[in-house]
């Protein structure tokens, strides 16, 4: 099977198939979930449904998935649509993980950590929103009392150097338990969605990790639904 040899350096002990003539609808898929004790769900996309033919969503069961279970789930390309990468399904050693915040988000960073390997490389990325910035600056601009040129240098520095403490810690620390595994960080400003989809293609990346659930609402996580969607190429570990 493929996954399981995709998946074979996490030396899993235990599959369990579910097929789809074992529910028909998104209720029955996730009582089927809830009488499971797993650790991992890998689902490709549009499953149980022929929407893969059109590359707009995730589909109805995967999108209520993500949503009603605390389990991560790593989202597959579907197929039979032939848009995966040829590296797509080769290992995971290239791994991008992202969130809007990269700031003690300790858990997408040990998720990532687990699917790198110990001689994989891992990528952890944090891109502050340049459109947000300029709109911020521009209102600051309006403020006689405030050198702006100063502010921007200072506020520009600000906003990256959480971030940047934060993935120097998690390197220290990564580093002493796993030596063979590399671990970089891409720090800046830009168009989020089109950055992640820079680097997901100029790094030829095998996985991406990445935040799904958002405590404030229904839908997916900030930036997790966009970029599902546009990054159908590679498989995706929604935590």
């Amino acid at each position: 099977m493929l996954v399981q040899q995709l998946l074979s350096p996490l030396q899993i002990t235990s599959w369990e198939l579910i097929t789809g003539d074992q529910f028909s609808d998104t209720l029955e898929l996730l009582e089927l979930l809830d009488e499971k004790d797993m650790d991992l769900i890998c689902c490709y996309r549009n499953v149980h449904s022929p929407a893969w033919q059109h590359p707009h969503s995730l589909g109805s069961h995967l999108d209520v998935l993500i949503q009603k279970t605390s389990t991560p789930v790593l989202v597959l390309p579907h197929p039979r649509a032939g848009y995966a990468y040829d590296h797509a399904f080769d290992d995971m050693r290239q791994v991008l993980a992202v969130t809007n915040h990269m700031t003690n988000d300790n858990l997408l960073v040990s998720y990532a950590a687990e699917f790198t390997g110990s001689v994989g490389h891992l990528h952890l990325a944090h891109i502050e929103d340049d459109i947000v910035f300029s709109r911020y600056m521009e209102a600051i601009s309006k403020i006689t009392t405030i050198d702006t040129q100063s502010a921007e240098t200072a506020l520009r520095y600000q906003l990256l150097k959480y971030p940047r403490e934060y993935m120097d810690s998690c390197k220290a620390v990564l580093s002493m338990r796993n030596p063979g595994m590399s671990i970089e960080a891409i720090i800046t400003y830009g168009h989020r969605l089109r950055e992640y989809l820079v680097y997901v293609d100029d790094l030829k990346i095998n996985l991406l990790v990445m935040r799904g659930k958002d405590e404030d609402q229904l839908a997916m996580h900030g930036l997790s639904y966009p970029l599902a969607i546009e990054l159908r190429q590679i498989p995706i570990l929604i935590i």
